[in-house]
């Protein structure tokens, strides 16, 4: 079954939400109904591949010892490398064996439920998380709606709402939304990306005038970056709804992207859990060990060089092909020069409120996150190789 695609899936999940929003108005918890419901979504996602479902079963069984490993004690440093490292392995093995197209210990969604792992066993060394139970544990990573594509949710947060159940009135707001969200997630998904999607067809540089061919390539690139922003926020759209209507309050994931002024505004837009999770964890993790053992003699140069390392760390988790890995570098280094522009430049801290250096600044923005969604669907890569 293919999650928020396949029909079967809705027919499903409209009973799951039927079930929930009867059990949720009579102010029962729903924690131990959406256990049992992301139970059976599991066994529907993997039921016709066997071997990527015992992949989910072992990391589900790693990672949930790793955990327990920590928490027995959490101040121990080879306790915290030994989660970290046991935890991050399989996929490590499954991005670096794609190179060579094994796929081991691959599964649907491994991306988005190691970083959730990874953020457990963060949090409990820092002396964030004390404990959690196991049930909520394995609940937190295989949470349905978001299984697959996130969005990328925080323990603490989730824990907290599962073992609360709302008031009749709250949670009756919680369903209205998370309908509302589904249906227009649906719209984006199926209706406007379906159509972007039918007008967009790669193609390499033709024999026709350089002119043209430009506008041509140009023109490919933006419709798949609408086509990927309309499927992916539609998807978006839909696991948060099912997620309200579940009792869950997911973060959302997009926030109107295309009118991003600045790359880094842009990466405040997009793919937000994403973009946060990598700043939490990565890029302030960094900045810290970077000041304490005064790696760079400027801040700025430590700003840069995080933002470099974060995103191609993204690139790397998205795979480890050249179109991903350039795509993470290509980002990072514009976050880097944005940051040097934004705190060196007298011109943009005098024309930065100024509303025609705001068009400009956006004009160009969209110009430079269309190139790199030719990078990431590998249009750039295509042409430079003469296909």
């Amino acid at each position: 079954m293919s999650f928020f695609a396949d029909p079967s899936f809705f027919v499903i999940t409209a009973l799951i939400v039927a079930i929930a929003a009867v059990l949720g108005l009579r102010q029962v918890s729903l924690r131990r109904f959406g256990m049992g419901a992301t139970l059976v979504m599991v066994l529907f996602l993997f039921c016709k591949t066997p071997g990527q479902g015992a992949a989910f079963v072992a990391f589900l069984a790693i990672a949930a010892l790793a955990a327990k490993f920590l928490f027995a004690r959490r101040d121990s440093k080879a306790r915290f490398w030994g989660a970290l490292a046991v935890t991050l392995a399989p996929l490590v093995v499954c991005k670096v064996s794609g190179i060579f197209e094994l796929n081991l210990l691959g599964f649907t969604g491994i991306s988005y439920l190691t970083f959730k792992a990874v953020q457990v066993v963060l949090e409990t060394h820092d002396g964030l998380i004390e404990d959690m139970g196991i049930g909520d544990y394995l609940y937190f990573l295989a949470f349905f709606p978001t299984i697959i594509s996130g969005p990328i949710d925080r323990s603490r947060r989730f824990v907290e709402d599962i073992h609360r159940t709302p008031s009749r009135d709250e949670y009756a707001g919680m369903l209205a939304r998370g309908i509302l969200l589904i249906g227009i997630g649906m719209v984006y998904k199926i209706v406007i990306a379906g159509i972007i999607h039918r007008y967009y067809n790669p193609a390499g540089w033709g024999s026709g005038p350089a002119g043209l061919e430009f506008l041509n390539q140009v023109g490919i690139a933006y419709l798949y970056g609408f086509y990927l922003f309309f499927d992916f926020a539609g998807y978006s759209l839909m696991a948060m709804g099912v997620s309200y209507c579940l009792g869950v309050r997911t973060p959302r994931n997009f926030r109107a992207p295309f009118i991003a002024l600045d790359i880094k505004d842009f990466w405040n837009r997009w793919h937000m859990t994403l973009s946060f999770w990598l700043r939490d964890f990565v890029f302030m993790r960094f900045a810290r060990f970077s000041m304490k053992h005064k790696l760079f003699k400027q801040r700025l140069h430590t700003a840069e060089c995080g933002f470099v390392i974060n995103m191609v760390l993204m690139g790397a988790w998205h795979g480890l092909t050249p179109s991903y890995l350039l795509y993470g570098l290509y980002h990072g280094v514009l976050l880097a020069a944005t940051e040097a522009f934004q705190k060196k430049s007298k011109f943009y801290k005098k024309h930065k409120g100024e509303r025609w250096y705001q068009v400009l600044s956006w004009l160009i923005t969209m110009q430079l996150v269309m190139f790199g969604f030719a990078l990431f669907s590998g249009q750039v890569l295509m042409l430079a190789k003469g296909v």
